[in-house]
């Protein structure tokens, strides 16, 4: 990969060495010291996912000219917010050969990983680490938690297409190649990882003794030293990064702490939020089962963790392909069984509703952050929002045309308001496009990723 294409990592870690009063405190925290001024908002990476594709006709804007003015039936509940969206027609996903009888347990595993399966070892889980931890990596230290991983429904479906491991069937978050994070379902439990209680980080813990600048020339020597080995050797490298990226995450944590007691030591108010930002937002548990109610409080503690700095990564598992059903909606066939519709009328229209409903909750969920004050702006306006799902059509499981909508400006950094054609890219690209946007220093591509979206972007200077 060109390295063009990625932001210099090491410009990063001179910076965290030479003083902590550079660009990537941007990233830990927007208070700045007791002159009034307070620094930009970080930005905040969601991602909400929606199984078996779409129905096509129903999700592309007709024309760029007509996405702000005459969008699709699909994209109906995100009208408020559209200036504020971004689309683009042309991301193609991973081609999952040899697994071409495993789409549905491809769909969601490829998503945030932009990769396959180890095709050797069909068992166990060995793929990639996924875009959000990848995030978490860098932003984790500095909130409460590194990341927050939901789900609707419990990740226990027992199938093994091609013989792959069942947990590739339900999961999209990994930690490393062989380890998946788990996704919480339960709204309380959410709300109580939230804020409940968690031991205080203070000086008694043990700083590592790995210091920067043997951090920088690992890292740096590493990075070369890919380029130059064969592609299993470089998936052993990759964990190794991973693995040092974890200790630097930790360094700049501990670095960060210290910035902050010795602020408070000295008078200044080290507070995160404005006398002008929105207080929090409230959370309502919902008693009943309608999914609809579920789904609102599950997105709701998504704002309410990004509003408060409890974390700056998110990842939501609408539903997976495993049966489910939307009785809300006045029928209760589920939803894989309708995807396979060959042009029935009416199963056209069930998917379409089904997928109709799923944008609705993220519409909602977007249109709430633009709501709520941010510092000059909105909390929408820092953060990027992704929906989309893992095939183009659930029918005959394409995947050459993936349906992604973004939301959020991401502090400046995308070009929102437009539907853009014709894009030449993968879904490693957006990913690693996106990251990059975010802040996030890049050792290596995200997955297939073979360079960065940058008509996506906004100018350099400009927001």
């Amino acid at each position: 990969m060109n390295s063009k294409y990625l932001m210099d990592r090491r410009t990063c870690l001179k910076g965290l060495g030479a003083t902590l009063a550079l660009p990537l405190l941007d990233i830990m925290g927007w208070a700045e010291s007791g002159k009034g001024k307070v620094g930009k908002p970080p930005v905040r990476l969601g991602f909400m996912y929606m199984p078996h594709g779409v129905i096509m006709e129903q999700f592309w804007p007709k024309s760029p000219e007509s996405f702000l003015t005459a969008p699709p039936p699909a994209l109906a509940s995100l009208r408020p917010v559209l200036d504020h969206c971004l689309m683009m027609k042309g991301i193609s996903g991973v081609p999952i050969a040899p697994f071409n009888g495993a789409p549905h347990a491809l769909e969601l595993s490829t998503w945030l990983t932009a990769a396959l399966p180890d095709a050797k070892q069909r068992d166990v889980i060995n793929i990639s680490i996924s875009a959000d931890q990848i995030a978490a990596n860098f932003v984790g230290g500095f909130t409460a938690l590194p990341s927050l991983e939901l789900a609707t429904m419990p990740q226990t479906h027992k199938e093994n297409q091609e013989g792959l491991n069942e947990g590739y069937y339900s999961h999209c978050s990994f930690r490393s190649a062989t380890q998946a994070v788990p996704a919480e379902i339960n709204p309380r439990n959410v709300l109580n990882r939230l804020f409940g209680k968690s031991q205080k980080t203070g000086n008694s813990g043990k700083v590592d003794p790995l210091d920067r600048p043997m951090l920088d020339l690992v890292l740096a020597g590493a990075k070369d030293l890919r380029r130059r080995l064969p592609r299993d050797d470089q998936h052993k490298l990759d964990e190794y990064l991973d693995s040092v990226r974890s200790v630097e995450r930790r360094i700049a944590a501990i670095e960060y702490r210290q910035k902050e007691a010795a602020l408070e030591a000295a008078g200044v108010s080290v507070s995160k939020r404005l006398a002008s930002d929105s207080p929090p937002i409230e959370i309502q548990i919902p008693e009943g089962e309608k999914r609809s109610e579920y789904m609102e409080v599950m997105c709701d503690l998504n704002v309410l963790a990004f509003q408060t700095d409890t974390t700056r990564v998110s990842t939501y598992i609408g539903s997976t392909p495993n049966g489910v059903s939307y009785p809300e909606l006045g029928f209760n066939d589920e939803h894989h069984s309708q995807t396979h519709h060959n042009n029935e009328v009416d199963k056209v229209g069930k998917v379409a509703a089904i997928t109709a409903f799923n944008i609705a909750q993220f519409a909602r969920m977007v249109q709430k952050m633009h709501h709520l004050r941010e510092g000059d702006g909105t909390l929408l306006d820092n953060c990027i929002m992704m929906w989309g799902s893992g095939l183009e059509d659930g029918n005959v499981h394409a995947r050459e045309n993936l349906p992604f909508i973004l939301a959020g400006k991401g502090g400046g950094s995308l070009n929102t308001g437009r539907f853009l054609t014709g894009v030449k890219g993968n879904q490693g690209d957006l990913l690693t496009t996106l990251l990059t946007c975010a802040g996030i220093p890049l050792d290596r591509p995200v997955g297939i990723a073979t360079k960065q979206l940058v008509e996506l972007r906004n100018p350099i200077g400009k927001a």
